[in-house]
């Protein structure tokens, strides 16, 4: 792993919908679930317009989000997605050494930068399988954010190489928005009151479909709860997406997720598998989210490529640590893979 501060030309606030916006494409490039909302939350959803008229009341959603991971109340905070915890987090947190582990999600060092910080980076490394080594994060860091599983290398660290970054006086920020889509959501540190400082986020966005409606929650100490909640505006997260929030949490839900998760990992290595017979596709081994990531000579000219045959892949040069030879790929369903593994075909035959 190497250190780096910030002064290379990222663009850090390209996200995947760019890659799709305003044109007809098979969406490869946004790791939202397809088929998504599923009508019963729909429903759930359009039945809380009648309220409209009253202000938010997150008090339920809140307790629904608590029980689930067998927290007080008093540990959970409401957002309006996990964009905005990442914002809430840089400037209502005092943080002198900030550190990000990448290549991941790029919003947070855009949070922190936006506020004013100088951020670092640990860049984890190919050769290493992107793998964390705790040892690798400065001791004077005062706060630290990795991903898990993270996106867009869809590495799933063990929860102890994770926690071994905790430390006194150091506040550890864990991504965990792709969590619930790894069966049995093994090496999640949500829920977890002994690791001091941990601060998890979580998103509805993903698995739900809710990537309109920005809806996600925080899992901290009260008092840094405390701290994010005042800097929040009032009523933070709509009606609507409370109710969303709590129906997520319901038994039932948790279930329907969870097969899901595992019929992600079903189409995963079907695509996994599909890659395999391309001598020009190397693929990050032990994919563990709902997205894989691959390294193709040129894979800027093959994403272009793909956009002519009508498929959108997100570009990787945007994830510090990683260049114009990166693609992500989001896991569909089998025959979305099959015909997407036929235009790699063709797009990579026209660049030879």
């Amino acid at each position: 792993m190497d250190m780096h501060t910030h002064t290379d030309a990222h663009d850090l606030r390209h996200h995947g919908d760019a890659e799709v916006r305003d044109e007809k494409l098979i969406d490869l490039a946004v790791n939202v679930r397809t088929d998504t909302p599923p009508d019963w939350l729909r429903r759930r959803i359009a039945d809380s317009l009648t309220g409209l008229a009253a202000y938010p009341d997150g008090r339920v959603a809140r307790a629904a989000v608590a029980e689930r991971h067998d927290l007080p109340a008093d540990r959970v905070l409401l957002t309006a997605g996990a964009a905005e915890a990442f914002v809430l987090l840089s400037r209502a947190l005092p943080a002198r050494r900030p550190v990000v582990v990448h290549p991941q999600f790029t919003e947070p060092e855009a949070a922190l930068r936006d506020a004013g910080h100088e951020v670092d980076r640990v860049l984890l490394r190919e050769e290493d399988g992107f793998r964390l080594d705790p040892a690798a994060v400065p001791e004077d860091a005062d706060l630290v954010v990795i991903g898990n599983p993270t996106n867009p290398t869809s590495v799933l660290h063990p929860a102890a190489s994770v926690a071994a970054l905790a430390r006194p006086g150091r506040t550890l920020v864990v991504d965990e928005a792709f969590m619930d889509a790894v069966p049995g959501e093994r090496e999640s540190l949500a829920g977890r009151t002994d690791v001091p400082g941990l601060v998890v986020l979580r998103s509805l966005t993903k698995t739900w479909g809710l990537a309109g409606l920005r809806i996600g929650y925080v899992l901290a100490a009260p008092e840094t709860i405390a701290e994010l909640e005042r800097a929040q505006p009032l009523w933070p997260v709509s009606t609507p997406a409370l109710v969303a929030a709590e129906a997520c949490m319901a038994r039932a839900a948790l279930a329907e997720a969870e097969h899901a998760a595992y019929r992600i990992g079903t189409e995963r290595a079907h695509l996994l598998a599909g890659l395999a017979e391309f001598d020009e596709v190397r693929t990050v081994a032990g994919a563990e989210g709902p997205f894989v990531l691959v390294r193709i000579d040129g894979a800027d000219a093959v994403r272009e490529r793909l956009r002519s045959l009508g498929f959108a892949a997100r570009r990787g040069d945007t994830f510090p640590g990683l260049d114009r030879n990166w693609l992500r790929l989001a896991v569909r369903d089998r025959a979305t893979t099959n015909r997407f593994l036929q235009a790699l075909d063709q797009a990579l035959l026209m660049g030879g």
